[in-house]
């Protein structure tokens, strides 16, 4: 079985990622019952043997896995299933949902004062690091650079506690980020809502920066939303895994 070069169902085939397929292979057998709750998944060597995949590429499944409450990695005994429908992914130290609520209390305004408080230093910072985001080509440098983006525009309200805020979950920041865009292609799309945030702030509008930061948590949160319901496992998904 090779999951390595999988496509999604549909009208219009979408390439994805050998991680994304392997997750998707893995939480299906999870979902169904094949691997039961406190069972022990295969070892990575005899699940990279199946799946034909590399040991980093099962490792970011694993991980996802993890990241989605299904599973459990315990030193020096395996992988264990955990449960088998994903409620709530946890990013760090925090729980998705916990992490989106703060965001939203916090972010929202901080875009507000941001637009009426910011400093020429502030607004050529932002505009200088969007520009490198939109170049950005790897994933891993993105993520860094987009938690930076949002401590920028914290700082950009003149409130330091509103930074300290944002560096407090920094960690559980680039977590999400980085496992939206491996599983939910967020990059362009960020980029976008991005560019409308700045673009705010160059115009001193609170009400547009606002509005702007709201979308971007909106699709932050629709995103995720997307990536954990429940897998459709019904029908095989070509170049994925047989019935």
């Amino acid at each position: 079985m090779n999951l390595s070069d999988s496509q999604t169902g549909g009208s219009v085939p979408r390439r994805v990622s050998a991680m994304e397929a392997v997750l998707t292979h893995l939480r299906g057998a999870i979902e169904r019952g094949e691997y039961a709750i406190g069972d022990k998944l295969p070892s990575e060597a005899e699940l990279c043997r199946r799946l034909e995949v590399s040991r980093p590429v099962l490792r970011e499944a694993l991980r996802a896995l993890q990241v989605m409450g299904l599973t459990v990695s315990r030193t020096g005994k395996g992988t264990f299933v955990l449960a088998n429908t994903v409620e709530d992914p946890t990013f760090g130290d925090y729980a998705a949902s916990d992490l989106l609520e703060v965001r939203r209390h916090v972010e929202i305004p901080v875009a507000g004062y941001a637009a009426v408080r910011r400093s020429p230093e502030n607004l050529d910072h932002l505009a200088h690091l969007l520009e490198r985001m939109e170049r950005e080509t790897d994933t891993t440098a993105w993520v860094a650079m987009d938690t930076i983006f949002h401590i920028a525009v914290a700082e950009a309200s003149q409130n330091p506690v509103f930074r300290r805020v944002i560096e407090e979950i920094r960690d559980a920041l680039a977590r999400q980020s980085a496992f939206l865009n491996e599983l939910g292609g967020r990059r362009e799309q960020s980029n976008r809502e991005h560019r409308a945030i700045v673009e705010a702030l160059i115009d001193g509008s609170e009400h547009d920066a606002v509005e702007a930061m709201s979308h971007h948590l909106d699709r932050v949160e629709t995103t995720l939303t997307d990536i954990v319901r429940p897998a459709h496992t019904d029908t095989p998904t070509e170049g994925g895994p047989e019935a």
